[in-house]
This record gives structure tokens, sequence and C-alpha cells, in this order.
């Protein structure tokens, strides 16, 4: 046998062990998706709406994936915890505070305060005098471990909010999507008596929330399961959950309501086919996630969001996988004539006009 030949052998020995054997918490569950919606016709063919979009606010930012609009001024979480305000030019930005976590989701209270969906910090709000309260931290015995959007109803009354998942705290997005365990939630804090109740449980990576017209529901993106829920929370239905829309053709973050007759959805990345082939055999999912700790994500770089009517329907397909394209699209929200984009990873926001989506 040459040495060559036993170094070989060695090496696919070693290999082998550590995809089989290294110690991994992830406990993947069997599932079987939908075949994939068609990226080349359709509703979801490939196009590049999303190619001319401009930079808006500060550059060289980490990571703004939550954003408001107020004032001619956009206000957005960073990686490094702290919550800023830029002016549109990005010219002037300002310091609002530093949560020690990581902001996903911005929302404003009618009483002034800022409502931040932290990862890391759960609940939190902030008001005019820069003071950080924590809300919540727990439902039903169980404590957050991530913390994803929230929405708050007109009157001020609830916070409607995501914990991703319970067993995988931020950063192990990629793990909790391939172990598929359905431990998100959708969550209610009561602001006039600060309990929190879980609306919904047993979701797959609870992600994106909005309320609806007349607040007569509430939508969650399902990240690990390609679609939207709905819980109704007025009329004949009201304490029941349905799909708003199924069979995405990528993976749903954040999801915002325009006030009158739009939802937007912004999509991570398109799905992949090697993890979608391998969803009904666990060990082979616990395999990649082990690969995964040495090698890429399998993620493709790709700008991607849709424009939803109100029951559901594929209004608008924006998308760009061309080369230095605005990439992965976690947040978009549509004020006045345009549409604003944030990211969990790019160093800046961008805007679109709507007149371009929605041609």
């Amino acid at each position: 046998m040459s040495r060559t030949f036993k170094c070989l052998l060695l090496a696919i020995i070693v290999i082998g062990a550590f995809l089989l054997l290294m110690p991994t918490k992830v406990r993947p569950v069997a599932w079987t998706p939908q075949p994939a919606p068609s990226l080349t016709s359709g509703i979801y063919a490939d196009n590049q709406r999303l190619k001319d979009v401009e930079r808006v606010g500060a550059a060289n930012i980490d990571g703004p994936e939550a954003l408001l609009l107020e004032n001619d001024a956009l206000i957005t979480g960073l990686h490094d915890g702290r919550l800023i305000r830029t002016s549109l030019d990005g010219n002037n930005t300002k310091i609002l505070a530093d949560t020690g976590g990581r902001p996903l989701g911005l929302a404003r209270h009618p009483n002034g305060l800022l409502v931040i969906a932290d990862a890391v910090k759960g609940l939190l709000s902030l008001d005019a005098q820069g003071r950080l309260v924590a809300l919540t931290t727990e439902a039903d015995g169980v404590p957050f471990s991530f913390i994803d959007d929230v929405a708050i109803d007109k009157p001020g009354h609830y916070a409607y909010f995501s914990d991703a998942s319970s067993h995988f705290g931020y950063g192990h997005d990629g793990e909790a999507v391939i172990e598929h365990g359905g431990d998100g939630r959708l969550l209610r804090y009561d602001f006039q008596t600060g309990k929190t109740a879980v609306v919904l449980d047993k979701l797959e990576f609870a992600n994106g929330v909005t309320l609806g017209p007349d607040d007569a529901y509430v939508l969650v993106n399902e990240t690990g399961a390609y679609r939207i829920s709905r819980y109704w929370l007025t009329g004949p239905k009201a304490g029941t959950h349905d799909l708003f829309i199924d069979n995405l053709p990528g993976l749903p973050d954040n999801l915002s309501f325009n006030g009158r007759d739009r939802f937007w959805v912004a999509l991570y990345a398109p799905r992949n086919p090697l993890l979608d082939a391998t969803a009904p055999h666990p060990l082979v999912r616990k395999m990649i996630v082990r690969a995964m700790t040495v090698l890429p994500k399998p993620v493709e770089k790709r700008g991607f969001a849709l424009g939803l009517d109100l029951e559901g329907k594929v209004i608008a397909n924006l998308q760009d996988g061309s080369k230095n394209n605005y990439s992965p699209i976690t947040t978009v929200r549509e004020y006045g004539d345009w549409l604003y984009f944030g990211s969990l990873k790019a160093r800046n926001m961008v805007r679109l006009p709507l007149s371009k989506a929605l041609q």
C-alpha cells in the first residue's frame, strides 16, 4: 500500500468521523417540504429590479437590519448593539442608545416609546431621555433566546413579537433552521399589565411580524418552513390561525405592512436544493451542520423581496442576482414613494422608487 493511498485513506476516515461523530446540539427533525417554486419562470422568475437601488443614510455601518423612517431620518439597529438615527443623505448620524445586545426589530408606540426586539436582551423600550427598559424576557417560564421582530397595535395596548427559537440563540439561525424543531413562538406583551402571553407556538423559526388592516390579524414569518402564518385577532375567526401564503421561493425574514393594501416580505436567500432534498434525512442534515462549522453556509447571495396583496397574492417580485448585489435583504418598508431596505450583514441601507417595484 503506497504512502499516498494511506494518507488518502486516513483523510477519509478523519473526515468521516468528523461528519458522523463531532458533538452538536442540533437534533434535526425529519420533514418534507413542497417542491420549490421555479425561479426561471412564473411569478418568481429571476429579474434585476433591485439592481438600481441607491444607498441611503449612513455608510460603513454594520448590519442595519431593522429600520424606521421618521422626520426624513432613518432609525436602525446595528450589529454592535447601537441604535442610530441617520439623515437620508448620511451626513448626520446620532447614537440613540446601546442595548448591549443585537437590535433586530423596531416599532414606535403611540406614546412615543421606541420598542426594540433585541435578539439577546429581550423586548426593550427607549424613551425620549435615552432610558432603556427591559419590558419582558420570558413567557410561560421559558426565557427568550432569539427575539426577532415586533409590531404594535394602533391603540398601543399590545406589542406582538417573535422569539425565533427557544433552543438556539442569536448567531445560530442556520442550525435552528436545519433542526426544524418547531420551537419558535409568537408572543404578545400587554403594556397595561406588563404581562406576556404566548399567541402561537411550535413555529419554524418565527421571524418577521406585522399587523394587518384594522389590527384584524397578525402575520408571522416562519423562515424554516418557507411560509407566513396568520393569527386572527377579531371577527368570527378570532383565536384561530391559518396560512397567509405557503411554499415561498426563499427564506422569509422581516415583514411589514404599508397600512393600506400591501405587505412586503424580505427573503434572506433563495431556498437551497440540498437542504430541501435532505429535509427527510436527519442524519444527513446533522452532517451538514457539522460541515458548516468549517465550510461556508450554503446560502446564495441574491437580493430578494416580495410584495403581497391583502389576500396573500404576489404583486411584486424584486430580485438581483448580479455581482455586488445588495443582500441579504432582511427588511423592506414602504414610505411614501419609496421602498427602503435593510440588511443583517450589509454596510448600508438602500432604497428603490415604489413605481419601479410595482411596474
